[in-house]
């Protein structure tokens, strides 16, 4: 008995057409991703690019410059109290940062939302890096300037001594992650 019958083979071909059928139906399915700096109009920086000097307010409201921490490696994090996976990271970079301050790294977080939310959060889980508040509905969305077109918390970006953007991250981190991201410019 063979085994390319006329009916095996027509069951062969149905599986095949089937598959490709799903596999269309997929990916026209699938919506584009949404690059938010298009939609916003907002000029993106890239790895290479040279940071921005924002200023934002502190959590006392001061206004504090990227540019006060100009010669350390810097590690911006942007995260929102209602954000799960960056309450899960901040206890890491604490960690981290006191594990390579000596190395001259800083961590700056900064908070996607307004002041009191952020403030409130901080006053019960209370870390030891600077945090600035990034208020968007009072000024521009400074992660979508650093990169994060898809407007996704939490976001990383790392910038070198020299001030120039070494390394973007979407998503949060586990010890392993963050030490091979950090190891090439410590």
């Amino acid at each position: 008995m063979s085994l390319f019958t006329r009916q095996n083979m027509l069951i062969v071909a149905l599986a095949l057409v089937s598959a490709g059928v799903g596999l269309v139906a997929s990916r026209w399915m699938q919506p584009t991703p949404r690059n938010v700096a298009v939609e916003k109009g907002v000029s993106t920086l890239n790895v290479g690019d040279h940071r921005d000097d924002a200023t934002l307010p502190d959590r006392d409201g001061k206004p504090t410059s990227l540019a006060e921490w100009d010669g350390k490696l810097i590690l911006i994090n942007f995260w929102a109290s209602w954000c799960g996976p960056c309450r899960e990271e901040m206890p890491l970079l604490d960690t981290i940062r006191n594990r390579y301050a000596g190395k001259g790294l800083e961590v700056v977080g900064v908070a996607s939302e307004d002041a009191t939310a952020a403030n409130g959060f901080l006053a019960q889980f209370p870390v030891s890096y600077p945090i600035l508040i990034n208020d968007t509905s009072l000024g521009p969305d400074w992660s979508i300037r650093y990169g994060n077109t898809r407007n996704v918390l939490p976001y990383s970006v790392l910038i070198g001594r020299d001030g120039l953007i070494v390394a973007q991250r979407i998503g949060n981190f586990d010890e392993a992650k963050i030490e091979a991201w950090l190891k090439p410019y410590l």
